[in-house]
């Protein structure tokens, strides 16, 4: 905390003692990489492991490394599983690209890709206990590499062989150069195909017609309408296990953006001003639970006086569903404090000037949210569906 006097803030400043470093205008603006040692002792690790395996947090897309983890990925021949924040760090179409892990959007199929490693390497990423199952995932008989700009998150949870603290970026450059060139043909594709046929299958089964609306359905309907390079914003409830499991990015970069470790219900709607501001060019899209929603609805006004031609998505189930479907699965269905009337938020949207659509039938959630997407003008589009707790959610722990 700053705290300057008034007088101080009001007082003259001389222009010529205000500068500023043209570097520090950039994220990240001073990247720093790994010793040769580390470096040296991180390759011999991948190069001894038959079936190594990166896992990827938000670091290298915050780095922009998406290119450097893709020919790491290729030379090694090994899976790519991700974090929710990193999803993105390889398209989604790609043969290595195994999908997000843990216990929020993580499938059994994923996890038992990551289990079959005999090596894995955390890049950008805490392993907090989302991603790794409250540490069963990996097992303590796997080897551990870390990667990571902050020293203080390696080796806090999971005995590391070897640690390279540095920039994303820097750190696979050099791990690149200090490896063969030529690729492995690894385990990577193989598993990945397995577990990828399986786990749509699934997905497709359940984005079915039936009603209330499969949060499934939402995803596929999305998918179907949005282009490649929109971007998402999601609360932490509803949307988020069911946008990390099921929608496929097919280009590399941060397209879809939660705040999820925060638990920050009634983020999407405000965030997705911010999403738009950053990128005007691009469809900007805020998904939330209708418990999200009654958070922050009063930026309704902000976006319909700014005219900004966002969409939003409200999950309407009634309930706040991410909490519900913890007391299902945990306390035996006694519920507290977590339903509530059934809302209209395509009326409340409305009253602000907003393009509304409501949708119960899963049959026209398909053209509505295209309509949605071709306004110019703010739209929201109101989903009735199946609560979370009655829902096969991509959630580990709710998994039988």
């Amino acid at each position: 905390h700053l705290g300057l006097p008034v007088d101080v803030q009001s007082g003259p400043v001389d222009q010529a003692e205000i500068w500023g470093e043209a570097e520090l205008g950039r994220f990240p603006a001073r990247r720093t990489g790994p010793g040769p040692k580390a470096v040296a002792a991180a390759a011999a690790a991948l190069s001894s492991a038959e079936r190594p395996l990166l896992l990827a947090g938000g670091g290298p897309l915050f780095a922009a490394a998406e290119a450097e983890l893709r020919e790491l990925a290729e030379r090694l021949g090994a899976p790519v599983a991700t974090t929710v924040s990193g999803h993105g760090v390889l398209p989604d179409d790609h043969p290595l690209a195994l999908g997000v892990t843990g216990s929020n959007g993580g499938v059994p199929e994923v996890r038992e890709v990551v289990l079959a490693a005999d090596l894995v390497v955390f890049v950008g990423c805490r392993a907090g206990s989302v991603t790794t199952e409250k540490w069963r995932l990996p097992e303590p008989r796997q080897r551990i590499v870390h990667i990571d700009a902050d020293p203080a998150v390696i080796g806090i949870n999971y005995r590391t062989e070897a640690a390279l603290v540095g920039d994303a970026k820097l750190a696979l450059a050099a791990l690149l150069d200090e490896l063969p060139s030529a690729p492995r043909k690894g385990w990577g594709a193989a598993a990945v195909a397995a577990a990828k046929a399986q786990k749509f299958a699934r997905f497709e089964r359940l984005a079915s017609d039936e009603v209330p609306i499969r949060p499934e359905r939402l995803i596929a309907e999305l998918q179907a309408v949005l282009p490649g390079d929109a971007v998402i914003v999601a609360d932490p409830g509803t949307p988020t296990p069911f946008l990390s499991a099921y929608y496929r990015l097919d280009r590399a970069g941060r397209h879809l953006v939660f705040n999820r470790a925060h638990g920050a219900l009634g983020y999407a709607l405000p965030g997705v001003v911010g999403a738009y501001f950053a990128r005007p060019d691009k469809v900007c899209v805020g998904i939330m639970g209708d418990g999200g929603f009654g958070f922050a609805s009063g930026e309704l006004e902000t976006i319909a006086r700014l005219a900004l031609p966002v969409v939003l998505v409200v999950v309407n189930n009634a309930t706040f569903g991410w909490i519900k479907a913890g007391q299902h699965h945990g306390y035996e269905g006694r519920y507290q404090s977590v339903d509530f009337s059934p809302g209209d938020h395509a009326a409340v949207a409305a009253a602000y000037g907003f393009d509304t659509w409501r949708v119960e039938d899963p049959n026209e959630l398909g053209a509505a949210l295209s309509a949605a997407v071709a306004s110019s003008r703010p739209a929201l589009v109101d989903v009735v569906c199946r609560p979370l707790h009655e829902t096969e959610a991509p959630v580990s722990e709710w998994i039988a």
